[in-house]
């Protein structure tokens, strides 16, 4: 029953999700050449599109003499200048396409590392997407119909909508961090098949479940964290409360699903709906199926290191090693200035040379000063190796201030690592 009212709420939402997981199944075993010649062929495609389609691309293609035609190998990919949120946000009416395109789906970004950007999908950009999901999860033997369990924000104001959207996809979920609602959302959990959402909510649920210790671990198939970055400390908790680590799922409203995590650990790129570059360390995203709102050597605004290994589950696909860090958050000190990506050293330094396993949040109110807002019960030895570790690479040029035992804060629901109120 529940299958068919999956099927049912897939029809009417957008029934070519059937055609592209069916069409990811099929390639999830080529050889990378026979991926990337398919990457050649897409992108030949969305150029030209775009080209005589996009008054953005039209300009940005004229001036720098980039000509469709005359593509001929992902290398060319490089005459093609890089565009940046910023350049999407200030020109999304010359990037988005409506005519040609069918019936488009409104989509944002969350908006929580600066303005949402607002922008039309189409069809298959949508499918291939959600595809790319399922594809993921028939790697750990789950169907998208069974009973699952969600942690995600939730809009009072769509309540009728989001009550629908479950329905159709047989979930339930938890909306507050009270014992009684955790309580609730664990009983459920012992009939689910898996659980997923922002990752530090599957981490603080987890906190709560295991405090309680008297809950029946769930046996579930998967656990899928999304939209955050997955710290190693996270997987401690989650073994315990629920039997099994966080699964990365990687992707942005304007790129689509990425990249996930099979169940030998690594990330792979959805190569049939995504090219992935790396440049200078920061991952480049086209999306092959974004005929609308044409999404191409887009700067996503991560830090990424990518793989050159083969993986033992048989897939081919390029490998994300990790997602190390935001660009373009800056720490300011008295003289100079520092990427938030000293952040990821700093602790993780802490982590392989200390043992120091810390669940951290900075955050900068004023220029020269640092809180660190530690969850963790640290002694004053451990607050020290914190402080020198942190002045190894901002000397006396940043005040750090630790605080402990304090819950992190969120913005718009996500959890960062830095929070800066400095312009």
């Amino acid at each position: 029953m529940r299958k068919i009212i999956y099927k049912l709420g897939v029809l009417l939402w957008n029934k070519r999700i059937i055609s592209h997981y069916n069409r990811l199944k099929k390639s999830e075993k080529l050889s990378v050449e026979e991926l990337r010649n398919n990457q050649v062929e897409k992108i030949n495609e969305l150029i030209k599109w775009a080209y005589q389609n996009s008054s953005y691309y039209k300009k940005i293609f004229d001036l720098n003499e980039f000509k469709p035609e005359d593509f001929s190998s992902l290398d060319d990919l490089k005459k093609i200048p890089i565009t940046t949120k910023k350049d999407l946000l200030s020109s999304s009416d010359e990037i988005q396409i409506r005519k040609k395109t069918g019936k488009l789906i409104y989509s944002e970004t969350s908006g929580s590392t600066g303005q949402s950007l607002k922008f039309y999908r189409n069809k298959d950009w949508d499918a291939s997407t959600r595809a790319a999901m399922f594809r993921g999860y028939s790697w750990y033997n789950v169907e998208p119909w069974e009973k699952n369990g969600y942690l995600w924000g939730y809009n009072t104001k769509s309540t009728f909508k989001v009550k629908l959207l479950d329905f159709f996809q047989n979930r339930f979920r938890l909306f507050s961090y009270n014992r009684d609602a955790v309580i609730d959302f664990s009983k459920k959990l012992e009939s689910a098949v898996f659980l997923e959402g922002y990752s530090s909510m599957i981490y603080e649920t987890a906190k709560i479940i295991n405090r309680e210790n008297n809950f029946k671990k769930p046996n579930l198939k998967l656990v899928k964290g999304t939209s955050e970055k997955i710290f190693d400390y996270y997987h401690r908790e989650t073994l315990k409360a629920f039997g099994k680590k966080i699964v990365s799922e990687y992707g942005a409203a304007e790129t689509g699903l990425i990249a996930f995590e099979c169940p030998n650990g690594n990330m792979h790129v959805t190569m049939e709906n995504v090219i992935v570059e790396e440049v200078n360390n920061e991952i480049i995203v086209t999306n092959l199926w974004s005929y609308s709102f044409p999404i191409i050597r887009y700067k996503l605004g991560d830090y990424v290191s990518l793989k050159k290994e083969s993986c033992s589950c048989g897939m081919q696909h390029d490998i994300i090693g990790e997602v190390t860090g935001r660009i373009g958050n800056i720490i300011f000190g008295i003289k100079d200035v520092y990427p938030s990506l000293v952040l990821y050293y700093i602790f993780k330094n802490l982590a392989t040379k200390e043992n120091l396993i810390i669940r951290y949040q900075a955050q900068q109110k004023e220029k020269g000063k640092l809180v660190f807002r530690i969850e963790n019960d640290l002694s004053e030895i451990e607050i020290q190796k914190v402080l020198r570790e942190a002045r190894s690479y901002f000397n006396d040029d940043i005040y750090c201030e630790v605080i402990t035992n304090v819950e992190p804060i969120r913005l718009k629901g996500k959890l960062k690592d830095f929070i800066s109120d400095i312009s």
